[in-house]
């Protein structure tokens, strides 16, 4: 397996590298079969959250073992200092640790303040944290980041949809030394060629994915493509453009942090069913359920609370009543 310098921290992590927020769908001994079979295929590097339900705690149960072999990141919301304390302590228990190697303040919405901070910094001091990193999804709140000089690590969307601004922070990274991790690299599920987003981002030599894995066979594509990796030749150039192509530039990312909707709908996915549709067993969405769940987007008062959180500035009321009116056609036609 081959490895990366994480920036500044100076962490050796495989290239390929695990994202575990899928894990919390399936139990704890498959959680378990799949990572260790990533970790014995020589992946060092786990990335998991606080939010991430059980996610941490199949993480203790599946790697407790090889703890000094590993490398874990994860991450804290930032609401209040006693928040990110308690975080803290929990994320220690669950994964049956005394320290975690990269801890993560999870995409506020601005830097932190001096007190959580300098709780961080004490933290560190302990040992309880080696490394202190940040996550965003909005370009503003990562450059400033960046260049605050107060993270090692940066999280932040990066895939072969990503354009010049994000190319922009991958590059500012670099010549500050900061290690960038880079999250939705399928674009929650959006994106179908996992060749083409291979070589994309294998193209970056400071870019560590994270590949968000459920299934063993998920696991197992991820890693033939680190034994062969893929050639980025016109083949895989015209993969990219065909998937930039069908998804546009006005689609949503499924990053949910619109939610909660004042009127319950499930923006996250309704704002993009018909790219799921494409891209899944439609019989999945055609049900009684999932018909009620788009009806409630008549609701919509058009507050654009919605809009207002969106960190890709989509105008989301705009592309719910669009996903409701394909939604309704394909309904006519599928069902």
């Amino acid at each position: 397996m081959r490895k990366v310098r994480l920036g500044r921290t100076g962490l050796m992590v495989s290239k390929t590298s695990f994202g575990a927020l899928p894990i919390q769908r399936v139990s704890f001994d498959e959680a378990s079969r799949l990572l260790n079979h990533a970790y014995e295929s020589g992946v060092n590097f786990f990335d998991t959250a606080n939010a991430y339900s059980d996610s941490e705690e199949k993480i203790g149960y599946a790697l407790s073992h090889v703890r000094d072999k590993i490398i874990i990141a994860t991450k804290t919301g930032t609401n209040s200092l006693d928040f990110v304390k308690k975080n803290l302590d929990e994320s220690l228990r669950r994964m049956k640790t005394d320290y975690i190697d990269i801890y993560q303040l999870h995409n506020p919405a601005t830097l932190p303040s001096d007190d959580i901070y300098e709780f961080l910094l004490r933290a560190k001091e302990a040992g309880k944290i080696r490394h202190i990193g940040i996550t965003n999804h909005r370009p503003s709140i990562a450059i400033e980041a960046v260049k605050s000089g107060l993270f090692e690590t940066l999280q932040f969307p990066f895939c072969i949809l990503s354009g010049d601004k994000e190319r922009e922070i991958v590059e500012l990274c670099a010549k500050e030394d900061v290690g960038f991790l880079a999250m939705k690299a399928m674009s929650g599920g959006l994106i179908t060629n996992t060749r083409a987003a291979f070589a994309f981002l294998d193209t970056f030599p400071n870019v560590v994915p994270l590949y968000g894995v459920q299934r063993m066979s998920e696991l197992e594509e991820w890693l033939s493509y680190e034994e062969n990796p893929p050639a980025f030749d016109d083949e895989i150039i015209a993969g990219i453009e065909k998937q930039r192509e069908e998804l546009g530039a006005d689609f949503c990312r499924g990053c949910a942090y619109c939610m909660p909707c004042p009127q319950g709908i499930e923006i996250w996915n309704a704002a993009r069913i018909s790219l799921l549709i494409g891209r899944a067993p439609y019989q999945d969405f055609m049900t009684d359920e999932w018909r009620g769940k788009m009806n409630l987007i008549e609701n919509c008062t058009n507050c654009r609370k919605c809009a207002s959180q969106c960190p890709f500035g989509l105008d989301t009321p705009m592309l719910l009543k669009r996903e409701l009116e394909r939604y309704n056609e394909l309904y006519k036609k599928l069902r």
